[in-house]
């Protein structure tokens, strides 16, 4: 597990039971220490994509490779190499409420360094650190029911964060937040990436590509990959963001005349 080809995908296609497709001949390519959004209006597949990177799911049709190795549920049935693999990738989920289970905060977060077999007393330092670099230290005992969206949020992050994984991977980090905590969550993002981390955010809030990663993957409402490249060229191709569904035309009423522009939030 030491490849610089972090994740790559060959023609992986995926569809849930019912023949419902969610992703159709996905081939894509991430090297460690990249910062990639993988684009897509909502059911196109980005959720699900992150899944099969993170080996919840397995793909129906077409092969993976992780770390150089390639992941199936065979592979992953082998309990050293799974502890292994998610300890090096981590997942954040879409809705906090999916994520939390636990009674308190600071069950939440002490929960994955002690299920992957770190002894107790490293654990319970390293909980303590990343609540306090997220300022959560104070909601240690409280039940996470009782959280705000934001709280909740951060809260999923410092569990992740205990691993201190090489990969994150982010399904849509700041649906549902406040302005103040979407910007909290972006700059982390920035963060991670200053530290080397490969990072993969699934979004289509085009402020997450336009400032926090270099490079993006964009998937149509045909569940394929429809355009590839830089962030800053992509969010420069109109033609591309609006066949994927990621920007649309305002209309307007000036002088009596109905005006259409293109609608661009992250500029």
């Amino acid at each position: 597990m030491n490849e610089n080809t972090v994740f790559e995908t060959f023609n992986v296609s995926y569809s849930y039971i019912g023949n419902s497709t969610a992703l159709e001949s996905i081939n894509i390519k991430i090297e460690k220490g990249e910062s990639v959004a993988i684009l897509g209006a909502n059911g196109s597949g980005k959720s699900t994509l992150l899944k099969l990177l993170d080996a919840l799911y397995f793909p129906t049709d077409g092969k993976m490779k992780a770390f150089g190795t390639y992941i199936d549920e065979k592979r992953m049935r082998d309990k050293e190499f799974a502890r292994k693999f998610h300890s090096k990738v981590g997942l954040l989920f879409q809705d906090p409420d999916v994520q939390l289970f636990l009674p308190t905060v600071w069950d939440e977060v002490i929960f994955a360094p002690l299920q992957l077999g770190m002894p107790k007393e490293d654990a319970t330092e390293i909980v303590s650190l990343a609540l306090n670099k997220l300022g959560l230290y104070h909601l240690k005992d409280r039940p996470p029911y009782h959280l705000s969206e934001g709280e909740k949020k951060k809260v999923t992050i410092a569990s992740i964060l205990t691993l201190d994984p090489d990969v994150w991977l982010m399904d849509e980090p700041t649906s549902s937040l406040d302005p103040k905590t979407q910007g909290w969550v972006i700059d982390f993002i920035i963060d991670l990436q200053e530290r080397g981390k490969t990072i993969i955010v699934a979004t289509h809030d085009l402020e997450i590509p336009y400032v926090a990663t270099k490079r993006c993957y964009v998937l149509g409402e045909n569940h394929r990959v429809i355009e590839e490249g830089l962030s800053v060229k992509i969010l420069n191709n109109t033609n591309i963001l609006l066949h994927a569904n990621l920007i649309h035309k305002h209309r307007h009423m000036h002088k009596g005349i109905i005006h259409t522009h293109i609608h661009k939030h992250w500029e």
